[in-house]
């Protein structure tokens, strides 16, 4: 077992018995519900008191929706996780949400096993989202650097990466989870963690989804 702390998890969502049947999928020794809002403005009040490590997030809420309590919450808690948790499965919200910065995207046709698994994975350093959802996510991004920004190279900030942190962005950009990258690189999953997080601060992106999208577009770029 583990001796880090259980994982501290809010939820947001406006269906009481939703939250309920979260709460209850979740129910794990290393897992603790630590709160509930039922809308943005509860979110807003009580996140910065509770300040949990993982805040799942659903998108369709009364007055402010998901992605705007994102956008905001985000950079008031930089430390904390923010997954969205929903019943949409379409590609448009999907894609805003990650551009604003959310670490993961989950449905909610997920069974407790699978939930509380992805939400293991977080502190693993695992990406919370089906593999389809995570590649389409790094086709948009990267389609979306080559179309805003063609006058700037991908090759300087890749250019800082180590040779190590350069094969594990290229697993990443292949949507290989951290213990599969581990498994690969005949290293620990926390020294891929390590890296990861290496990675993310040195190219100023905000998620692994962002990073492999910077991979791809170099690689389309002819950086082989």
């Amino acid at each position: 077992m583990s001796s880090q702390p259980p994982m501290r998890v809010m939820l947001v969502d406006d269906h009481a018995l939703v939250r309920a049947a979260v709460r209850q999928a979740l129910m794990a020794p290393d897992i603790t519900v630590v709160g509930e809002a039922a809308t943005a403005d509860e979110a807003l009040l009580l996140a910065p008191q509770l300040q949990p490590d993982l805040l799942l997030l659903d998108i369709n809420l009364p007055g402010t929706d998901g992605i705007r309590l994102l956008r905001e919450l985000g950079p008031r808690l930089p430390d904390m996780q923010i997954v969205m948790l929903t019943v949409s499965a379409n590609k448009r919200d999907l894609l805003e949400a990650m551009r604003s910065g959310a670490a993961g995207y989950l449905t909610k046709d997920l069974g407790p096993e699978a939930l509380q698994r992805a939400v293991r994975g977080i502190r693993s350093g695992d990406l919370p989202m089906s593999r389809a959802m995570a590649a389409e996510v790094v086709r948009s991004l990267a389609g979306d650097r080559r179309r805003t920004g063609p006058g700037k190279s991908v090759d300087h900030p890749l250019a800082d990466l180590s040779e190590r942190e350069h094969e594990v962005l290229r697993h990443l950009g292949d949507g290989l989870t951290d213990r599969e990258i581990a498994e690969r690189l005949g290293i620990s999953p926390r020294t891929v963690e390590t890296h990861v997080g290496s990675i993310l601060h040195k190219l100023g992106v905000k998620n692994r989804a962002q990073a492999a999208s910077r991979y791809l577009e170099a690689n389309s770029g002819g950086d082989a």
